[in-house]
């Protein structure tokens, strides 16, 4: 018989248990065929951190607290699920990569063209993605990866055009002359909340 560590090795044993949850489909409610006729349905959707860097101590918080919840659902017999996902944050996301461009290169977005640029924010998204998903897992989340969303996507992007299409049909959104925020650095239009007043 080996002898106990006398200290707690994380990487010894969580690991180990995050894969073997991951493996046996217990985060999927379709995969439990006992609960599959249950008609009680309890599902969370990840509030998608933005792909603008790395989760902090408030997103720790968060996801403990929403584990808790989903994981004592699925004590009570309940079909749960918990939706996990991540936001492109678009203008966030640019500025940050305009930054990091030019802090390396002294280049512009203007500088590499649109498709080259639109590559390094893919890239950099993916990264931020990579990371985040992996701090995710490390909290020992039971979130179902199989149904992960990104607001990018295919399926996310359709919805969001089909859904603005039907509103603009209904008339409920509709183009105009209006005054606007516009950034004379970013070169583009900005909501109300991003804007300093001076």
């Amino acid at each position: 018989m080996s002898e106990m560590p006398k200290a707690y090795e994380p990487q010894g044993v969580e690991d180990a248990l995050y894969k073997m949850w991951m493996e046996s489909g217990f985060f999927d409610p379709d995969n439990l065929p006992n609960l599959k006729a249950r008609q009680e349905v309890f599902s969370i959707v990840l509030p998608p951190p933005n792909v603008t860097g790395t989760l902090h101590m408030g997103h720790a918080m968060m996801l403990a607290v929403q584990d808790a919840m989903i994981r004592f659902a699925r004590l009570q017999g309940k079909r749960a699920l918990w939706l996990p996902g991540t936001d492109h944050a678009a203008i966030a996301t640019q500025s940050k990569v305009e930054k990091m461009i030019f802090e390396k290169e002294k280049k512009s977005r203007h500088d590499l063209g649109r498709a080259n640029f639109l590559k390094r924010v893919e890239q950099f998204a993916q990264e931020s993605h990579d990371t985040i998903v992996n701090q995710v897992k490390k909290m020992g989340s039971s979130v179902d990866w199989s149904r992960e969303a990104y607001t990018l996507d295919q399926a996310r992007n359709l919805a969001v055009n089909t859904a603005f299409k039907r509103m603009y049909d209904d008339g409920l959104i509709y183009r105009g002359y209006r005054v606007v925020n516009w950034d004379p650095i970013g070169q583009t239009t900005i909501a109300d909340d991003e804007i300093v007043y001076k």
